[in-house]
């Protein structure tokens, strides 16, 4: 048994990496056209399949969605009960069958062109009726499935998934969508954390902020550690101005050498301490923390007020 899965297994992969190699020369003048009819278009891309095809139109209608193509997915059998209504004049619509023979998109046709729309065709039959009323037609045509009896779509379904990779991307590519475009498609993951997230959106404000007077005691700035938890406290003048930072470390220091928690907090505190701007991007905070070996900074506004304060644990609860 064990040799007849590794067997079968391995006969499946490579049967479908012998089909994908021929991908690559069906790039042509055809996948060129239409990607410059979706490039010029104003409206989004529409992506149709039904079965099989309509598993892989999902997938590459989010491929699209997220590489700077608006496209969503329509099921074909939704679309004639109402769901053509999603569709407007100026949008593409991009039909999958490999037959070219789905009786969904020859009834769907006409009502497609009475619109208008761009329509382009990913088949494996150039001579479809699919093919024959589409604007443009992507061939993915295999010579075999994987599958032993030829029926269920796997090296077709692969071919499919790949050339809507290759037309996502090429996309992507022409319209210079970047790293930073990528983010704001993807708020939620680490990537967009890392190049949106910026200290102002996530520090510490308020009555968060770890601050007491440039003329409180070392006894007071103590209650101020304890009450935040961010092992730092600003200390500020009159205007709120930044006079320098007192941390665990100073008070450490301050006791070592002698000195009473009596004292003035300006005697411990550090003067020259790092400190950033809301706008920063948080990931450059938490790199100058690193480097620095620091876990807190005040933030100051452009005239040096404290207006916020963050630390390591802030920035990593963003998500970086």
């Amino acid at each position: 048994m064990r040799e007849l899965l590794i067997s079968a297994a391995r006969e499946t992969l490579q049967t479908e990496i012998n089909e994908i190699i021929s991908l690559p020369e069906r790039i042509d003048d055809p996948f060129v056209d239409a990607c410059k009819l979706i490039l010029a278009c104003q409206g989004k891309v529409i992506v149709s399949g039904i079965g099989k095809s309509g598993h892989i139109g999902k997938k590459i209608a989010a491929t699209l969605a997220s590489t700077g193509t608006p496209a969503f997915y329509v099921h074909p059998a939704e679309a004639l009960h109402g769901d053509l209504g999603m569709i407007a004049a100026g949008d593409v619509v991009l039909l999958i069958s490999y037959s070219g023979h789905a009786a969904e998109f020859r009834r769907m046709m006409p009502l497609l062109r009475a619109l208008p729309v761009g329509i382009i065709a990913f088949t494996g039959n150039p001579e479809s009726p699919l093919a024959c009323s589409a604007d443009h037609v992507i061939n993915i045509h295999v010579t075999r499935e994987a599958c032993p009896l030829g029926l269920a779509p796997t090296c077709s379904a692969v071919c499919t998934l790949m050339m809507g990779d290759a037309l996502a991307i090429a996309l992507m590519k022409a319209r210079n969508f970047s790293e930073h475009d990528y983010a704001r498609t993807h708020p939620a993951g680490s990537l967009g954390a890392r190049l949106l997230c910026r200290v102002g959106d996530i520090m510490r404000s308020g009555e968060k902020i770890p601050q007491v007077s440039h003329d409180a005691s070392i006894t007071d700035a103590l209650f101020e550690l304890t009450r935040t938890g961010l092992g730092l406290v600003a200390v500020t003048d009159s205007h709120q101005a930044l006079c320098g930072v007192f941390t665990d470390g100073d008070l450490r220091r301050w006791l070592l050498t002698g000195g009473s928690v009596s004292g003035a907090v300006t005697e411990a505190m550090t003067e020259q301490c790092h400190t950033l701007v809301p706008s920063q991007l948080a990931s450059e905070a938490l790199a100058i923390f690193h480097e620095k070996k620091i876990s807190a900074a005040p933030v100051l506004s452009p005239d040096r007020r404290v207006i916020g304060a963050i630390g390591t644990h802030d920035i990593h609860e963003a998500g970086l």
